[in-house]
């Protein structure tokens, strides 16, 4: 053995390599490497990873240089195996160490039994690093050129005392071990970390590839454009979630409020309902934190919450946020098992999510500004509403002489009544005020009907600090007498309560005379109102119930969120 010889091993070594990685290069362009770009932990890559790095294992034997009479091969077989193990973990790396090992035995020579024994070494070396590295969240070391080339070395230094041990004579092992050390050491190290440079540039093309994606988001936002607008409810959330659906070509896409499902399109629809409760932990943590949860199915795990036998592999889930900063649903993106979620990226997820926030928080702007129009006009309509005022006006005059002392407290019911609607806030005021401004309301009527009505209010001291948006009860109250109790011939009772029900705070207003009308404005001057206003700003799970009996009582409902009355 001489030095020269070392040197024109280690040069067809390399050269034997080089047609190694080309095929390598030549690969990373197919979808064929995909799975191997990312941690490999589902089963169904794994199996890819498995297959992919027993064949260039076995190529790497195939392309060795037989030495010292063909005992033994110089060769790259390590660079398989050890990647194997180290992108696809322990079972991975130990099923390509034997199926490179036993292809190795099968050719024979002193060195087979030892050769083989050094690929199965090579393969579980790669799997147990990559446990180590995951058990501690190092994930990303995994492609590090350094790191592959290294953990290279280290094995190829191990098989080299493999060889040693067990290959007989020991004088001929060791004259093709001081051969084949350097040429080894040299191309399989550089092999091993060149091969991941490879599958790091893969990764990298693919991630600009999905950064081009973005400029879909501009489509997309030609098509949908307005659609929310009209209301973020689940016929035009459905409409957008086919559009993004078929823009971006995922397996699947949903959007939903803060409590339920309102569209989903895509695979999954079998069992993913519209119109059913959220059931992802994922989404409620999305919606709670106000963060843009990935779960890939391999760094972070994913399993469909509604059947173990669904198809879908990964999500993607952005919050779509509305109002001071308040998460008012989600969209998600998904993709089947067995694609990686290569076709769509965060940043186009997150760019659609806000494109979809601010639809939805225009149209509610131009919504609550239609509403609080239509309902500043049909208040102020009610102020001055003459019928009223000279109902009152003739009650002062007729008691007048009879009972000074009456007329001076309606006069002063009146005016309470004028002045709080005159100087009535825009927005939200204390219940106590609202049952002020009612009570003066009251107060007048129970003096004109006089033993044909009576007023029960229960409501809990606690309840009575708590803010509730202006003028939602005055005109319920209002429908309860002029529709109700002032169209019967027996005595008409009023009752109003307030009373918490889980997240809510729900007002009662009731009266005994049954006649509510569910027909299209059968509730009354500003019942509806109340509601829209109410559904608009909170959600469709609140706002105003009617429940009637006929002939027995009527039973008008608000229902708010305890946290927005804070």
């Amino acid at each position: 053995m001489t030095l020269s010889s070392i040197v024109s091993l280690s040069l067809s070594l390399l050269q034997q390599m080089c047609v190694y990685l080309v095929v390598a290069y030549a690969l990373s362009r197919t979808r064929l490497f995909i799975p191997l770009t990312r941690a490999t932990i589902r089963w169904p890559h794994r199996i890819a990873c498995y297959l992919i790095f027993s064949a260039f294992c076995i190529m790497g034997t195939l392309l060795g240089l037989p030495v010292v009479s063909g005992n033994a091969i110089a060769n790259t077989p390590a660079i398989g195996a050890v990647l194997g193990g180290l992108l696809g973990g322990p079972v991975v790396g130990l099923g390509v160490g034997i199926t490179g090992g036993l292809h190795r035995y099968t050719l024979g020579g002193s060195f087979g039994l030892a050769a083989g024994i050094d690929i199965v070494m090579q393969g579980l070396a790669g799997g147990l690093t990559h446990r180590y590295l995951i058990s501690r969240g190092k994930t990303r070391l995994l492609f590090s050129p350094a790191l592959a080339g290294g953990l290279t070395f280290i094995t190829i230094l191990i098989e080299l005392g493999i060889d040693l041990a067990l290959s007989r004579p020991f004088d001929e092992a060791l004259q093709i071990v001081k051969l084949i050390a350097l040429p080894e050491l040299i191309a399989n190290t550089g092999g091993a970390a060149i091969f991941v440079k490879i599958l790091l540039d893969r990764r990298d093309s693919i991630d600009r590839q999905s950064r081009a994606f973005s400029a879909k988001a501009l489509d997309i936002a030609a098509h949908v454009d307005g659609v929310l607008r009209d209301g973020f409810d689940q016929e035009n959330s459905t409409r957008v979630a086919r559009i993004i659906y078929e823009q971006t070509g995922v397996g699947a896409v949903a959007i939903t409020d803060r409590e339920k499902l309102l569209a989903f399109i895509g695979v999954g629809d079998d069992h993913h309902l519209p119109g059913t409760p959220i059931s992802s932990q994922q989404t409620f943590h999305a919606i709670e934190c106000n963060e843009v949860i990935f779960a890939d199915g391999n760094e972070v795990p994913f399993q469909c919450s509604i059947s173990a036998h669904c198809k879908l592999g990964s999500a993607l889930v952005i919050p779509l946020v509305g109002e001071n900063r308040q998460v008012i649903g989600t969209i998600k993106l998904y993709e089947p098992k067995t694609r990686i979620f290569s076709t769509i990226n965060r940043t186009l997820g997150e760019g659609i999510a806000k494109l979809l926030s601010s639809q939805i928080l225009d149209g509610r702007y131009e919504r609550q500004k239609s509403l609080l129009l239509e309902a500043e006009l049909k208040l102020l309509h009610a102020q001055v509403n003459p019928h009223f005022l000279f109902n009152t006006l003739n009650t002062i005059i007729a008691i007048t002489h009879d009972d000074p002392a009456k007329a001076r407290a309606v006069l002063t019911d009146l005016a309470v009544f004028l002045r709080k609607n005159l100087k009535r806030p825009t927005e939200d005021v204390v219940l106590s005020e609202e049952i002020a401004h009612i009570k003066a309301y009251l107060g007048i009527q129970l003096t004109r009907f006089e033993d044909r009505l009576s007023v029960e209010i229960d409501i809990p001291d606690p309840l009575m600090a708590l803010r509730v948006p202006a003028f939602t009860l005055q005109p319920l109250v209002e429908n309860a007498i002029k529709h109700g109790t002032a169209q019967i011939i027996g005595v008409g009772r009023v009752a109003i309560s307030a009373h918490l029900d889980g997240p809510a705070v729900c007002l009662v207003v009731e009266d005994n005379a049954g006649r509510y009308d569910p027909k299209p404005g059968g509730g009354g001057l500003g019942m509806n109102i109340v509601d829209r206003r109410l559904k608009n700003r909170y959600g469709e799970a609140y706002g105003v119930t009617m429940s009637c009996e006929r002939q027995v009582s009527t039973r008008a409902t608000v229902r708010i969120p305890v946290e927005a009355l804070s």
